[in-house]
């Protein structure tokens, strides 16, 4: 049975409404507290339970609900203050906190908010928890204190932990003493780690959009408005532009010309640079179905494979588990590096691709063998999500374009895991085949399901 609560990237909606109301928010904390305590978490004591969050006006008082939640469910909610999702998840697994919450909405305008919840491994829990979680939520009708439960941390030595240990993943040899980068850190949790983190390692910073006010995150900036920096990259003459999202578990790049490099393109320049080191495991990336084809053919002409699966960075990481695979992720800008932390993060992959920039060369001049397909995503608004194979306008529309574009293109069809939209994407040799398929099964979503 599909989930209702959570999607690929935990609860999402709009704060104050189902399902961010208090109530709602009660009971997420307190299934989790729940759920630890049954598992024997700290045996004679609460089990800690690390909350971080983004700078949205929202966060601190969901934040206060889940902790009100946990503290009822027998567990110690702990403040992390202002921290990216990776900083979380990377703290909760060295530091030994028994789970942790992230309140973000990634990506997401500031008037939308949601939680995520990481357990003690780092990584995102499972579908069967999240789906025993879930059914708590919506069976309860439990109520909890009011009280405010949430205890403050060091947040100076929680950022100064988490700082530390990005440092330590540098490439042996690289030096970033002096390096231009210019950072877009959307206004969001990225605003004071990622300049400090940079120049901590000498580089010559010029942070961007890091004044948040709790509702400019991602405004216009970040990681989908990556414009700004490429523009700034190019005046000032930086060696590297980053964009991340709004909690910094993603980030797009440019190089010194102003070219935009996403997801894509920063997994072809790592995948081949850990092949030459001997560090790729496997010689194979795992990405998903929406890696550009121009991704697939370039990696195979340097000797690599692309596994693909589902779209959301817990699917590439299942797989990468599955086969022993060290590196992955998505088009997004989510990059996982397995070897160094257990979730995608922004700060931990710009890190990467500054090294590999002082070890071998511009960015530019590194992405040169990849050919990125002519590709077009349109999203559609929709009132339900029905099977799609059960629309037969769509279906017949999908099989009439895979067989017309047959090994020269790719037709990929799917609902968002966290917002009301269905996604169409196709990718071709030609801009024109691009333009009529997707336009055809957009059309047809609109008229089968339309919002």
């Amino acid at each position: 049975m599909a989930k209702q609560l959570f999607g690929t990237d935990g609860i999402r909606g709009i704060p104050g409404e189902y399902p961010l109301d208090d109530a709602t928010l009660d009971r997420v904390g307190l299934a989790l507290g729940n759920y630890l305590r049954s598992q024997g978490f700290a045996h004679d004591k609460s089990p800690n339970v690390l909350i971080g969050r983004d700078t949205r006006e929202s966060g601190p008082h969901i934040a206060e609900r889940i902790a009100c939640g946990l503290a009822a469910g027998g567990a110690n909610p702990i403040s992390a203050g202002v921290l990216t999702t990776p900083g979380v998840a990377w703290l909760v697994n060295r530091e030994g906190f028994a789970a942790g919450v992230v309140i973000s909405a990634s990506h997401n305008p500031y008037h939308d908010n949601g939680v995520k919840l990481i357990s003690s491994t780092g990584m995102k829990f499972p579908d069967a928890i999240e789906t025993a979680l879930e059914q708590f939520v919506l069976s309860s009708r439990d109520t909890v204190s009011a009280e405010r439960a949430l205890r403050l941390h060091d947040n100076e030595k929680i950022d100064d932990d988490y700082l530390a240990g990005l440092a330590q993943a540098i490439l042996p040899g690289a030096n970033l003493a002096g390096m231009k980068i210019v950072l877009d850190c959307a206004n969001g949790a990225a605003s004071n780690l990622a300049p400090r983190l940079f120049r901590s390692l000498g580089a010559d910073v010029i942070a961007m959009n890091h004044t948040p006010n709790g509702k400019n995150i991602n405004a216009n900036c970040g990681s989908l408005h990556p414009e700004s920096m490429q523009k700034r990259v190019v005046e000032c003459g930086a060696a590297l532009g980053v964009a991340f999202d709004g909690d910094a578990d993603r980030a797009i790049f440019s190089g010194v010309t102003g070219k935009l490099v996403d997801g894509d393109g920063v997994m072809f320049v790592v995948a081949r640079y850990l092949k030459s080191t001997g560090s790729l495991k496997g010689n194979v990336v795992v990405g998903t179905t929406m890696a550009n084809l121009g991704l697939e053919r370039a990696l195979e002409n340097a000797g690599l494979k692309l596994a693909r699966t589902a779209v959301g960075d817990r699917y590439v990481l299942e797989e990468m588990r599955r086969i022993g695979a060290n590196f992955g992720g998505e088009q997004s800008g989510h990059i996982l590096f397995l070897d160094d932390a257990t979730t995608g993060d922004g700060m931990l992959t710009a890190l990467k691709l500054a090294s590999i920039v002082s070890l071998a060369g511009p960015l530019d001049s590194l992405v040169t063998d990849l050919k990125i397909f002519p590709q077009k995503i349109v999203n559609v608004r929709t009132r339900s999500k029905p099977p799609l194979d059960s629309l037969p306008e769509v279906d017949r529309l999908l099989h009439e374009a895979e067989k017309a574009l047959g090994n020269s293109g790719r037709v990929v069809l799917r609902y968002s895991g966290t917002e009301p939209l269905a996604r169409v994407m196709v990718e071709a040799e030609r801009d024109e085949d691009v333009r009529r398929w997707t336009e055809s099964l957009a059309g047809a979503l609109r008229t089968a399901i339309g919002a």
